[in-house]
């Protein structure tokens, strides 16, 4: 073996190992620094010595940018669901079940977390992982190993222990804590959709088709049970601690229970300390432990006779209210916000909470100093569902909402018909104009990197953005008189200044904010009038009859370009280049869907939601976001809400796959 070769096998192991003890282990030997830099140094041999490419290779985990639909894999065994239960009793009833169907013969039971991810089945042959397939209908799933290689803690390659030529592992995929709230801070930032837990993300991250989008997001893996024909043990307690020692992800909370006792003092002992693991869990696993007694237990159509699942009631805190605040939206909407004594649910500490409007104060009763009970369940938004009437503080006072805009003073106005206060001073009210900015330049807007909240403060209050048509007079120069900015933040932004001048007329209809004017409105709008003069002079009957334009949203278009102020803006964007008018690419390319009105639901493989959108619209069809009669399909990807498929199915409407859907369009 030459030297070149030894020195990229030693960096492979070595990075190996210190992967291990990271995500795995929770150990790290080296800093950050030292792993990247021999990352660097790997990746550089590697490119250099294209002959010695190794796909298990540490460098291969950043996945690719190949889009490839998942293709089914029929489980070699079954993988079945659990039972639950909710209460000592019923787990003490299937201990008794247990021994009647081993005819008083004892065992001992294994307690395990019950992680709340996504389920995967992992095959290794001769140590590599060769493929890895989701749950699915338990018969079948998906092949999703070019998505779980980028998982760091699963080995590609087993490095350690007495392993058996070929085996299978399942286990639980998940999205930690950290890793979900900076997601869904994104997702808030660019007006998508949040993920409502950490167990959706997962799912759906796992399902993306672009694996290198997946590493992004640093999901985990969790292993419960290994399968095979030539096991180390006879028992699944240390089968586990082999698989742990083998390379993988075992939870520490595993333990071994010998009597109903035990087994009480466990669940009361993870009931509160679940709340400070690093990753969601809903609940407890307990197993019998002899695989010989597994065997002879056997199945029911859909679980294990040997195994059930304890699920813990949703978290729920009782917190003192210290005082509401008043926020202002940059549509000019305020929220009524609860700050609370810090609580700590669901793995994350909470100390606000959105009360949403006037009408939910009002209903809830809510007074000053109350004790208020919040609710999570693993939801990423926190509630307020309650108050402790026992507890109030004599004599308190009711919240009252505030009449004058917490920031600028202007006397609020309510909206006619809605529960919403709205500030007046569109146009001088500080978090109104900031809000304006942050989402002119957002990911389905302008897409302008480098601009974030901070920095729309920053110019805001520099003078050097007073308005999104100043965004266009920024230079280098300018933007580097700002605080913490060096040359490259400069020019990273100055960047997304010149590339939003590509982005489609649409998209800058739905940059300028226009009151109710949202990114299905602003294509209708901007599809129907062709370009930005034309949609200036067009009045509310004319707007009203745009297809699913109503009159509150033609008042408010024609109410906006009245102003002064925003045809002037309107004016500068033009000079300075931006798209006012619909391309040539952007035209229909056919009428496979005229007249069809569909809906949109669920986590999808092949296209993101936003693709399935524009070849809906490409095609003649309308999107729209809620089920009525006149809706002709529904796109249904995994995990489809319940309520609409509810719907769906009392209406009696179609529902389609991706599959039956790219059919229709060919």
């Amino acid at each position: 073996m030459d030297e070149i070769k030894q020195q990229i096998e030693a960096l492979r192991n070595e990075l190996n190992e210190h992967n291990y003890k990271y995500y795995v282990l929770n150990m790290p030997t080296i800093s950050d620094k030292e792993f990247d830099d021999k990352m660097a140094l790997l990746q550089k041999l590697e490119g250099e010595n294209p002959q010695y490419f190794d796909p298990y290779s540490p460098t291969q985990r950043v996945g690719s940018d190949i889009n490839k639909s998942f293709k089914q894999v029929v489980h070699e065994r079954p993988m079945m669901s659990l039972a639950n239960t909710y209460s000592i009793e019923e787990v003490a009833d299937f201990i008794s079940r247990v021994k009647n169907g081993l005819n008083g013969e004892n065992c001992q039971i294994v307690g395990e977390m019950k992680f709340d991810g996504t389920s995967i089945s992992l095959t290794y042959e001769h140590g590599i992982l060769v493929r890895a397939v989701t749950r699915g209908d338990g018969v079948q799933g998906d092949d999703v190993t070019e998505n779980v290689k980028t998982i760091k803690s699963i080995p590609l390659k087993l490095q350690r222990g007495n392993f058996p030529d070929k085996f299978e592992v399942r286990g639980e995929i998940l999205m930690p804590w950290k890793s979900f709230e900076a997601l869904n801070q994104e997702r808030a930032y660019n007006e998508e959709p949040l993920f409502a837990n950490p167990r959706n993300a997962a799912s759906g991250t796992l399902k993306l088709q672009n694996s290198a989008e997946v590493a992004k997001r640093k999901l985990d893996a969790y292993i419960y049970y290994l399968l095979g024909d030539n096991l180390p043990f006879d028992n699944h307690f240390d089968n586990m601690n082999a698989v742990k020692e083998w390379g993988f992800k075992v939870s520490e909370a595993m333990k071994l229970l010998n009597s109903i006792d035990e087994v009480n003092e466990y669940i009361k002992y993870w009931d509160n300390e679940r709340k400070f693991l690093p990753v969601a869990t809903d609940g407890l696993v307990f197993k019998v432990n002899s695989l010989r007694q597994q065997l002879n237990l056997g199945y029911t159509a859909k679980s294990p006779r040997w195994a059930i699942a304890y699920k813990f009631q949703a978290e729920r805190a009782c917190t003192k209210l210290q005082y509401v605040s008043f926020e202002v939206g940059r549509t000019g909407v305020i929220t009524p916000v609860a700050n609370l004594d810090p609580v700590l649910l669901s793995g994350t500490t909470v100390k606000r909470a959105s009360l949403h409007n006037e009408d939910i104060i009002r209903n809830l009763d809510i007074h000053d100093g109350d004790m208020l009970y919040v609710e999570k369940g693993g939801e990423i938004i926190p509630k307020i569902v309650g108050v402790n009437l026992d507890a109030r503080i004599p004599d308190s006072q009711p919240i009252k909402f505030t009449s004058i805009c917490p920031v600028c003073g202007s006397e609020l106005q309510r909206v006619e018909g809605e529960a919403a206060w709205v500030c007046p001073n569109k146009y001088g009210c500080h978090p109104q104009i900031t809000g304006k900015i942050e989402h002119f330049v957002g990911r389905h807007m302008m897409d302008i990197d480098g601009i974030g909240e901070e920095v729309a403060e920053q110019l805001y209050d520099a003078g050097l953005v007073k308005n999104i048509a100043d965004i266009y007079d920024l230079t280098i120069e300018k933007l580097m008189t700002l605080d913490r900015f060096g040359l490259k933040s400069a020019q990273r932004i100055m960047k997304g200044i010149r590339d939003s001048l590509n982005v489609p007329f649409e998209r800058v209809i739905f940059a300028l904010s226009i009151p109710y004017v949202g990114e299905t409105v602003a294509k209708k709008l901007a599809f129907a009038a062709g370009d930005i003069d034309t949609l200036m002079n067009m009045d509310s009957e004319a707007l009203s009859a745009i297809d699913e334009i109503g009159t509150k949203i033609a008042s408010s278009v024609t109410d906006y370009f009245s102003v002064p102020e925003n045809k002037n803006i309107i004016n500068r964007l033009k000079k300075a280049g931006l798209q006012m008018a619909i391309s040539e690419d952007s035209t229909k390319i056919s009428d496979k869907l005229a007249g069809m009105t569909i809906v949109i639901s669920g986590v999808f493989s092949k296209h993101s939601r936003d693709e399935y959108k524009k070849l809906i619209e490409m095609n003649g069809g309308k999107n729209s976001g809620s089920i009525s009669a006149k809706t002709s399909y529904i796109l249904a990807g995994e995990n489809m809400g319940p309520a609409k498929l509810e719907k769906a199915n009392k209406l009696g409407i179609k529902i389609i796959n991706e599959d039956q859907f790219l059919s229709m369009i060919e």
